[in-house]
């Protein structure tokens, strides 16, 4: 390994990169990736991985500051990896977003978008309702620590607060301590994932051994002290169940539409509800699915964007991977009382065909809301539809294409097909400030024949 060393040359940093680091380049021209700098600043670093075409350093000295610097809010900034951006004003955050998803766009799909959305913006702090604490019982210094790992390492961080948790929850972080520090399986409690509906905060404790009742005792009056509502994890996602029954049902609501939406803390849910609702409305506003029209959501989940479009369309498929999921997703549409316009089925869309794809029959509009993989075949398949008149045996795509995306590169991919080879354009996109203080792009693209 390359021993680290400190340069005397001053670097301008020109932009940042999607991990968040200042980009510049040294006087031979080589890329420099700089922890810590902001664009515009001059800085001095220290150079810790060399390559042929670029270096990784940090800084060590600061001549010229950006106006866009800020102090960070939480104390563990810098030693935590949760947030890579408390360094850099909020709004300039989100205007690094916003040129991240254009330059993926324009780069890696040769698309410009004819109109750019405005971003979608909410609270800055307290937002991360959706969480997974490691836990760690440290023997050499006779504590518990629960929190996220640190920066670049697989410890856990040492913290007593976080500011992006909401204030409820990060107040619970020195009780967790106290707690596991207390109990007998303190050493095979390995995290605490965290879920938090509009009345329940849900903890679930994964354990590698059967708890004992003293510690099921310890976890209950945790609990009623607490305001929690405690779930176990024994193995896999599929073993979480509730320590016991009872009390206020884990869900969120979308009042514009009159939905309420039950979930287990294990189930994808977003991690920042104050942005779902504004990314749900201003989706459907875009979709403007009318009631006649039949709409299918693609990588529908527990039918987050499907129950909405039920109260606006004439029909709604949702069409999810597991049938679990779409079982839920069925039940959710019964709880709502709008499984008259919306139906669900299981497929892997991740191996759709044309023919597939025309099995599903014609829809006026889709929605698509895929993993951080994207909804390629799904669009390869609309693209070969479309060259082929004959494959397509009448089948006409939708008019209008609503992407939500949770990675601009395979977003920029898709966009690429649908717009080269699909005979859409992209009438709009935006960046979705999802996750505040890191380098996470959340976006939404429109597309239209």
């Amino acid at each position: 390994m390359t021993a680290a060393t400190d340069t005397q040359e001053w670097l301008e940093v020109e932009s940042l990169d999607l991990e968040a680091q200042g980009v510049a380049h040294n006087a031979a021209g080589k890329v420099v990736f700089i922890e810590g700098a902001l664009p515009g600043e001059v800085v001095q670093v220290r150079v810790s991985r060399h390559k042929n075409n670029w270096e990784q350093a940090s800084m060590t000295a600061l001549r010229r500051e950006s106006a866009q610097r800020v102090t960070p809010l939480c104390p563990h900034f810098g030693t935590c990896g949760g947030c890579k951006m408390q360094h850099l004003h909020v709004g300039a955050q989100v205007a690094t977003k916003q040129r991240a998803l254009e330059d993926a766009l324009w780069h890696l799909g040769k698309v410009r978008c004819e109109q750019l959305l405005r971003p979608i913006e909410g609270p800055a702090w307290g937002y991360r309702y959706r969480a997974r604490l490691s836990v760690r019982f440290v023997a050499k210094k006779g504590k518990v620590l629960i929190g996220f790992h640190e920066r670049k390492s697989s410890f856990v961080a040492d913290m007593d607060s976080c500011a992006v948790l909401p204030p409820q929850v990060s107040a619970l972080l020195l009780p967790l301590r106290a707690l596991v520090e207390g109990m007998d399986q303190r050493d095979r409690l390995p995290q605490i994932e965290l879920a938090v509906g509009d009345d329940v905060i849900a903890l679930v404790l994964r354990h590698l051994e059967p708890l004992g009742a003293a510690d099921l005792e310890r976890l209950r009056a945790f609990g009623a002290e607490c305001g929690v509502q405690w779930w176990l994890q024994p193995k896999g996602p599929d073993t979480v169940h509730r320590l016991d029954e009872g009390g206020p049902e884990l869900a969120y609501a979308l009042p514009e539409f009159g939905v309420t939406m039950p979930f287990k803390p294990t189930d994808f849910t977003q991690v920042n509800p104050h942005i779902n609702r504004v990314l749900v409305a201003r989706a459907l506003r875009l979709l403007d699915a009318r009631a006649d029209e039949r709409v299918i959501d693609w990588f529908c989940g527990l039918g987050n964007f499907t129950l909405p479009i039920a109260t606006m369309a004439r029909e709604v498929l949702g069409i999810e991977g597991s049938e679990a999921l779409v079982q839920r997703s069925r039940d959710n549409a019964v709880r709502n009382r709008l499984d008259v316009r919306a139906s669900f089925v299981a497929r892997n869309l991740f191996e759709v065909s044309p023919a597939d794809l025309a099995g599903f029959g014609h829809a006026d509009k889709w929605l698509i809301d895929p993993p951080r993989e994207g909804a390629f075949a799904l669009a390869k398949a609309l693209a070969d539809l479309h060259a082929d008149a004959t494959a397509a045996a009448g089948y006409t795509g939708p008019s209008r294409i609503v992407y939500v995306s949770c990675n601009p590169a395979t977003l920029a991919r898709d966009a690429g097909l649908l717009v080269h080879q699909a005979g859409y354009r992209c009438t709009a996109a935006g960046a979705v400030n999802m996750f505040p203080h890191t380098a996470h792009v959340e976006s939404m693209a429109v597309f239209e024949r």
